[in-house]
């Protein structure tokens, strides 16, 4: 069956702005212009747009979903058992907050006291889930499974006022490195103190410090872009100066 972009995009549940951008810039080419000008687009680019759609509904970007869709080597098959994995992932980690919910639900109904190391249970193992999907095979890779698990567990453990400690000193961490950036000195005073914030956000799960530990951790941020993007989506090449930031410091201890 052939479709308009119109008759398309209503198909998708899509706009018909969205289908002809996705022609613009390449993405999804129709079929062919049939000879009042109109696009036309078949079976083949109907799939396809579905591809783009499981794509952008895992947060993939349009220039990376058009590096991939447009590879020889693409092989649409086996995106579809990618897609499967990482949703039935993010059903799981929506799943660890439903039932969150229903637990805390269910105290405040029956008028039981939840412990603050419950309420937060469900946050706390999704972000668990969402860091083992994104970086866990690398990581584990590279430290070991015992350490992960170590870390993933001293996480749970935290109590409220331990967790929100935890993630105020990462905020910081980011505006203080951010500051400290702009001197273009990873040596500065303030680099230093970023270092050092970054030792202590890392000691809330890892437990004991080593120093060649956290060498390894930052040059891995840069190494990987999907760990640099945390750091870079706030000031490009900031992963890369925490890296220098924390050589000067792990060299000094």
């Amino acid at each position: 069956m052939e479709y308009t972009v119109k008759e398309l995009a209503d198909l998708a549940g899509v706009t018909s702005r969205a289908i002809r951008y996705y022609d613009q810039i390449g993405i999804l080419k129709p079929a062919r212009i049939n000879e009042s000008g109109y696009r036309i687009y078949g079976p083949g680019e109907v799939d396809l747009l579905q591809q783009i759609l499981f794509y952008r509904e895992l947060g993939v970007g349009l220039d990376k979903i058009r590096a991939i869709v447009t590879d020889p080597g693409f092989d649409r098959l086996k995106a579809l058992y990618q897609h499967r994995s990482s949703l039935l992932e993010k059903r799981r980690e929506l799943d660890l907050l439903i039932a969150n919910v229903e637990r805390t639900i269910a105290a405040v109904e029956g008028g039981k006291t939840m412990s603050d190391q419950a309420k937060f249970e469900g946050f706390k193992q999704r972000m668990i889930a969402e860091s083992e999907r994104k970086y866990g095979r690398e990581v584990r890779e590279k430290y070991g499974t015992e350490a992960v698990e170590r870390s993933n567990q001293a996480l749970l453990n935290m109590t409220e006022a331990e967790y929100a400690e935890f993630a105020k000193l990462g905020s910081e961490l980011i505006e203080t490195l951010k500051q400290a950036f702009a001197s273009g000195d990873p040596g500065c005073e303030l680099a230093q103190k970023a270092a050092r914030m970054h030792r202590e956000w890392l000691s809330y799960t890892w437990g004991t410090y080593n120093k060649e530990a956290h060498a390894s951790v930052v040059q891995l941020y840069v190494n990987d872009p999907r760990f640099a993007k945390y750091y870079d989506q706030h000031q490009p090449g900031l992963a890369r100066f925490l890296r220098d930031a924390v050589l000067i410091y792990t060299k000094n201890q």
